[in-house]
């Protein structure tokens, strides 16, 4: 038996229950990971709040990603061993593979070896932002040394790993935040420059920052009237990624600056990378080796116990902190 976490029913943190189950052996091509530490993450909230891509079919775990040991390895996997200390690289399915408890099966390829310069806290605060940012920013817009990359959703985990994805490769990021509370905050997590969307004009800002080129590299998922000025802010020949879609209010299409600049606009998900073996097999080796440099390191915002997982959502839902909340087991 274990302690799982499971839904019965959409709806506020208090759906959320921690269950005595058992957890059958993994299958052939899965592991199964006695939990140290998971990493939250908004999808999750969204999940529980019937407000997600995936529905759920009651019972339902949940959870995206983890870290702990090895406890059993399935017939086909020869590279993993019980003992090992490992990740989990967020799968398709937030249901079938769901971390929140103290024992989870998982995809075998989608795990990987902890850095032994890593806790499991880190380990578990370390996939989702750096798989998201290394698609985006890395695979698809090649971004380099000189490149300047503008950063909206910035003190979220993703717009961290994006900062530090940026200097790895020789880049400028610059993060942009509605109000100027985070500001030394994201001056301290990496970024280069900040520009307060509330109190400064973005494309002026960003355009004095980059001697009048502009930005060849935009990484969004807010939308909504912002994109306008960010798309305005631009490089000529630059690549916007969206990858998610925070406003609700429209996002309107800029077809003159579109035009004038030949721009690229991409919808970006993450499912791209983790359904590409190839891309995920280049994202894992550009990550571990900034994990392992320390180029790359998470941010944890606050830890709390599985006992907590109530607690844990309300806290991510109702605040904006700058890096991860784990939950420890």
């Amino acid at each position: 038996m274990a302690r799982i976490v499971r839904i019965h029913e959409y709806g506020d943190a208090s759906v959320l229950k921690l269950e005595e189950l058992d957890v059958h052996a993994p299958a052939a091509d899965e592991i199964q990971i006695g939990v140290k530490a998971i990493g939250l993450n908004r999808a999750e909230v969204m999940f529980r709040n019937h407000a997600y891509l995936q529905e759920a079919d009651f019972p339902s775990r949940l959870g995206y990603e983890a870290a702990g040991l090895v406890t059993a390895v399935g017939s086909e996997v020869t590279d993993i061993k019980e003992g090992d200390s490992v990740a989990l690289i967020p799968p398709l399915d937030i249901a079938r593979w769901g971390t929140y408890g103290e024992l989870a099966n998982v995809p075998a390829h989608l795990v990987v070896k902890n850095p032994a310069n890593l806790s499991f806290e880190e380990a578990a605060a370390s996939w989702m932002q750096y798989v998201t940012a290394w698609g985006a920013l890395i695979e698809q817009a090649k971004l380099q040394e000189g490149d300047f990359v503008l950063v909206t959703a910035a003190s979220s985990s993703v717009g961290l790993a994006a900062f530090q994805m940026a200097r790895m490769v020789g880049a400028t990021p610059i993060a942009i935040t509605r109000t100027r509370a985070k500001k030394q905050a994201l001056l301290d997590a990496g970024a280069a420059h900040v520009i307060v969307s509330d109190e400064e004009d973005i494309v002026e800002r960003v355009m004095a920052l980059t001697n009048g080129q502009g930005a060849r590299v935009v990484f969004d998922p807010v939308g909504g009237p912002s994109f306008e000025p960010l798309t305005q802010s631009m490089a000529r020949g630059g690549i916007l990624l969206q990858y998610g879609a925070l406003s609700t209010e429209p996002t309107p299409f800029p077809l003159f600056t579109v035009l004038g600049k030949s721009l690229t606009l991409k919808g970006y998900l993450y499912a791209e990378i983790v359904s590409d073996l190839a891309a995920l097999a280049r994202a894992k080796s550009f990550i571990l080796e900034g994990l392992e440099s320390g180029g790359l390191r998470p941010l944890i915002a606050k830890t709390f116990a599985l006992d907590d997982i109530q607690e844990a959502h309300k806290f991510l839902e109702a605040n904006q902190q700058i890096g991860k909340i784990v939950v420890t087991v």
